[in-house]
């Protein structure tokens, strides 16, 4: 039995012996077997992010060395949320991160106008992330969650159509004068804060269960649980902001403030008109004037004043007159009177060689423009000419035309006082009124007229001269 063991043990040494040599000769030889598996799969694939280590002692440090005009000593309270804000929820920060470049500078020349700390900014990051149309749970709107109520009680109009306390610069504005008012009240901008959150009433009653104490950490058991956790959030964000480096916060794709100035065209409008009047991106509209919710500006807020990108600003006020103008043309509606012809496709392209031109693009041109200059809308270049959307080309050739159209003599008359009298036609507006009169103006019309606003319609008599 034990040689016959002996036997088996010696016949697998030689066989493995026999096979070993080939395996180390491929390893030898280099060659490469079939892989089973792309390299990029197997290796393991880690997304870290270095967050440097901190203590209490450090961050005491840092605050002692800032400068800032409110009173700001760090606490366990306060060291929780700067933890908190670096450590466990750092995507909160890098969102305000990103966003503040389009608020702060705003914010500053506001906060310097009303004569208050600079720091007060920091509330707007707890009140909404920087985000000048989230909503609350409760109805609270914009940078500074303002309810309907206190907004319209700072001038803030509240409407279906139009919502100012989505409007940065009113809302900041109405924010600074609120909490300066909370201010005065309370002589603490600490305990000012508090009362922005949850209320002067809900303070006054602190400050009487306290046994009449005045600042925040002395009422701080007293008050509401969300108003003790939201004066030390906006202490730790006004830390960590200022800090950024000591905690490996880098802003990677920042957003810069779009440049704009102010028009007020005075009137109900629609930003998808006014877009295509002017050759401008809509969203470019809609983020400079959140405070327009559908896009339309109802007559009730027509004085409002709407931001433009400030590249735009030569061409509409060269052309507001036509601009404004044009924003109340509606597309005209075929009546179920009237009798639509139909006309063969060879005498109708005859009748437009007849009455048309050709006009070749020239740089710097825009549909607006072009059919201003030629006392046409937007809409009917666009169908003359089977154009789907407003852009045009260089060199690109546009046909013009008014097919049987009556003449601007036919539409004169006199009247009994000498007055000459213009009817007005469909499709008319008062600025092109104005092109086909030499030396007529709209201001001139709208004097004549007795016209508060620039609305005519077809068969109304106007005064010319």
């Amino acid at each position: 039995m034990k040689k016959t063991l002996r036997s088996l043990f010696t016949v697998f040494s030689l066989t493995g012996l026999l096979i070993l040599p080939k395996a180390f000769a491929q390893v030898e030889e280099t060659i490469e077997a079939p892989s089973l598996f792309n390299e990029e799969e197997v290796q393991p694939n880690y997304h870290y992010e270095y967050i440097p280590d901190f203590t209490y002692a450090e961050v005491e440090e840092r605050i002692k060395a800032m400068d800032t005009e409110m009173p700001f000593e760090l606490n366990d309270r306060i060291f929780s949320f700067i933890q908190y804000f670096t450590v466990r929820n750092r995507d909160y920060t890098k969102m305000v991160l990103a966003r503040k470049d389009l608020f702060f500078d705003m914010f500053d020349q506001t906060l310097r106008k009303h004569e208050m700390p600079e720091e007060i900014k920091y509330l707007s990051i707890i009140e909404s992330g920087l985000d000048p149309q989230i909503r609350s749970r409760v109805g609270a709107m914009g940078l500074w969650q303002f309810m309907p109520a206190t907004g319209r009680m700072y001038g803030m109009h509240v409407n279906p159509e139009v919502d100012d306390r989505m409007d940065p610069e009113m809302s900041t504005d109405a924010a600074a004068k609120y909490l300066k008012s909370l201010y005065r009240m309370f002589g603490d901008w600490e305990v000012a804060m508090a009362a922005y959150n949850c209320g002067p009433g809900n303070v006054r009653k602190a400050i009487r269960r306290s046994g009449g104490k005045k600042t925040f950490w002395e009422i701080y058991n007293y008050l509401p649980r969300e108003t003790r956790s939201y004066v030390p959030q906006v202490q730790a964000m006004l830390y960590i902001l200022n800090h950024l480096d000591e905690h490996n916060f880098h802003p990677e794709d920042p957003t810069y403030a779009l440049e704009y100035e102010k028009i007020r065209f005075d009137r109900a409008m629609s930003l998808d008109k006014l877009a295509e009047l002017t050759n401008l991106c809509v969203s470019d509209l809609e983020k400079l004037n959140p405070s327009v919710k559908n896009r339309r500006i109802p007559e009730a807020n027509r004085s409002m004043a709407l931001r433009i990108p400030k590249a735009k600003l030569p061409f509409i006020n060269e052309n507001l007159a036509w601009i404004s103008d044009s924003l109340g043309n509606a597309p005209l509606s075929l009546l179920a009177s009237d009798k639509v012809r139909v006309q063969p496709v060879e005498s109708l392209a005859q009748e437009i060689q007849r009455n048309g031109i050709t006009y070749r693009v020239r740089p710097g041109d825009v549909l607006g423009r072009i059919a201003g200059n030629h006392g046409v809308s937007v809409a009917q270049l666009k169908a003359w000419n089977g154009l789907s959307s407003n852009l045009i080309r260089v060199g690109q050739q546009l046909t013009i035309y008014s097919a049987n159209a009556p003449t601007a003599a036919a539409t004169i008359q006199t009247n009994s006082n000498g007055q000459k009298l213009y009817t007005v036609r469909p499709g008319d507006s008062l600025w092109i009124i104005s092109k086909r009169h030499a030396g007529l103006s709209v201001e001139q019309i709208k004097r004549l007229n007795n016209l508060s606003n620039n609305t005519i319609k077809p068969g109304q008599k106007l005064i010319i001269g």
